[in-house]
């Protein structure tokens, strides 16, 4: 039997002596207790030593994955080979199972190999001969680090974890700025409150009070490599008539030492954003390109690394930032966002805001393809990412031009469209329905009086007139009904009787409208003296008047 051994230094391969020991895995152990013991039952038939770290880094991620490494394949099939009829005891089942596929050798993996494994490594400086143990000291070292790196997805040259920490970074110092600037600016104006009204800038704000100190120094001061003359004239006349109060030396001594923490941060923070822009342009060119250096910077923060962006599909590229939104929507059923943070690329912020969605969804496609790109291709340019750019900038303008183009026919000309034009039926208030109160003046003239009170007698006739006549109505539909159940012979006689009352009733009613006749006559008569009497006594109030 063969033993296959993996070390840091190379490939080593034992021929077992004594089989027999194998069977008692419990007392295995103690053939290895000394490197004389293990010499008798193992002894060293080829050592195949790695050339340089790259190549045992190269077969340690083979063994890893489960692979069969070029070098390994070689050393099989010049050694092993040769004596096929033997089997081949090895650590891992999955890398028998492909020795076995591509070479055809009967490959064993049992708990006595597993011993067997173990007692090779506890005895490895005395079995393998020729190698020292300080060189395989340095590298097993060597391995670990390289393999560290690998399996971190380290590479000098991609360093997405320094973008993580620098945009990190750079928005806690934007934090901690307008934290200073506040205090500052709050903390000055007890002094000199008329400055930060003429100042508005922050900078240019905490320079001017670094220079000036005590308001009473500006009229001695130059402010012209930091203000503009008119700012400078201004400040300097309202620091004659300033309201401030009055502070002490060690007072403008602490706010002045706030001042130059806040010139610090400020001269770091733009030091940091070229670094994180000139990383960002190394490490991901083309999603710099198309979104900017802060928003693709906070999309590689937000999913970890470049290479699990990568992996996320462009609908969630979209609303990568806005999970609390999506969630929030998704559970009160409403609509879910439309864009995270690529909202902040320039191409969504130019865009009206009925195109947004659109914009948004056109951009993250493109994001999660220059991102594929810019993680797994070996490229480094940025060609494919301005291509893209172009793109969206056309379709931009497509977009807002409202260019709907007709798909049948030559679909080049545009889609005619009427100019829509809002028509809606406009309620003009009503005010007269507010008020209960009569709309008419409470005096009428004599004439007015005269014409309602003719107007009410001849109602008053006809009201009558409705009252005689409602009994007989009445009196008749209970006839009608009794008639529509009585036999022929008996309607007969019963309309004869109803022809006589109805002559009847006909020669009462002419004679109860002569009596209203005449007695509306008569009272007409008194009325018509009345107005008569009124009007003569008005005439001879009007003449008193004149004489008087």
């Amino acid at each position: 039997m063969l033993v296959l051994f993996e070390t840091a230094a190379g490939y080593a391969i034992f021929k077992v002596l004594d089989e027999q020991k194998l069977q008692q895995v419990d007392s295995l152990w103690k053939e290895f207790e000394t490197p004389e013991k293990a010499n008798k039952v193992l002894k060293l038939k080829h050592f195949e030593k790695f050339q340089d770290t790259t190549e045992a880094l190269a077969a340690a991620t083979a063994l890893v994955e489960g692979k069969l490494g070029k070098t390994l394949k070689k050393v099989l099939k010049k050694v092993v080979a040769k004596e096929a009829h033997e089997e081949l005891a090895i650590a891992d089942v999955k890398l028998g199972g492909i020795i076995k596929d591509k070479l055809n050798l009967s490959c064993v993996h049992s708990p006595a190999v597993a011993e067997l494994m173990r007692g090779i490594r506890g005895q490895m400086e005395g079995l393998i001969t020729g190698l020292p143990p300080r060189e395989i000291s340095a590298m097993s070292l060597g391995l670990a680090h390289s393999l560290s790196r690998y399996k971190l997805k380290f590479s000098p040259d991609k360093v997405d974890t320094m973008i993580v920490q620098a945009i990190s970074l750079l928005d806690d110092l934007d934090k901690e700025l307008n934290n200073y600037i506040m205090r500052c600016r709050e903390w000055y104006g007890w002094h000199f409150p008329e400055l930060g009204k003429i100042v508005t800038d922050n900078l240019a704000y905490c320079k001017t009070v670094r220079k000036i100190g005590d308001r009473t120094n500006v009229a001695s001061s130059d402010l012209s490599d930091i203000l503009p003359e008119e700012i400078e004239a201004e400040v300097k006349l309202a620091a004659e008539i300033s309201m401030g109060t009055e502070v002490s030396e060690e007072d403008i001594g602490n706010i002045m030492h706030l001042c130059d923490q806040v010139i610090e941060i400020s001269d770091y923070r733009g030091q940091l954003y070229d670094y994180l822009k000139n990383r960002m342009m190394a490490i991901a060119p083309n999603l710099t390109v198309l979104v900017g250096e802060l928003v693709g910077a906070r999309l590689i923060s937000h999913a970890g690394s470049l290479l699990n962006l990568a992996k996320h599909p462009a609908s969630t590229v979209q609303i990568l930032g806005a999970e609390k939104a999506l969630f929030r929507a998704l559970k009160t059923r409403r609509d879910t966002p439309k864009y995270g943070l690529i909202y902040h690329a320039s191409l969504v912020g130019q865009t009206t805001a009925k195109n947004k969605g659109k914009i948004s969804r056109a951009l993250a496609a493109k994001t999660a393809l220059a991102t594929r790109y810019d993680a797994l291709g070996e490229d480094t340019n940025a060609e494919m990412g301005a291509e893209n750019r172009a793109k969206l900038e056309a379709r931009l303008r497509f977009l807002e031009e409202k260019g709907i183009r007709r798909i049948s026919g030559s679909g080049k000309a545009l889609a005619r469209a009427d100019k829509y034009q809002h028509k809606s039926d406009i309620k003009v208030y009503d005010p007269s329905g507010d008020s209960t109160l009569p709309t008419a003046s409470k005096k009428r003239k004599i004439e007015e009086v005269e014409e309602a009170v003719e107007e009410e007698k001849p109602v008053e006739a006809k009201a009558k007139k409705a009252k005689k006549e409602t009994p007989q109505e009445e009196a008749q539909v209970p006839a009608e009904a009794e008639a529509e159940t009585e036999t022929p012979k008996k309607k007969k006689k019963k309309d004869k009787k109803r022809k006589a009352e109805e002559e009847e009733g006909a020669a009462a009613a002419a004679a109860t409208a002569e009596e209203v006749t005449e007695e509306a006559a008569e009272a007409a008569a008194p009325a018509e003296e009345t107005t008569e009497k009124k009007k003569k006594k008005k005439k001879k109030q009007v003449k008193e008047e004149e004489g008087e």
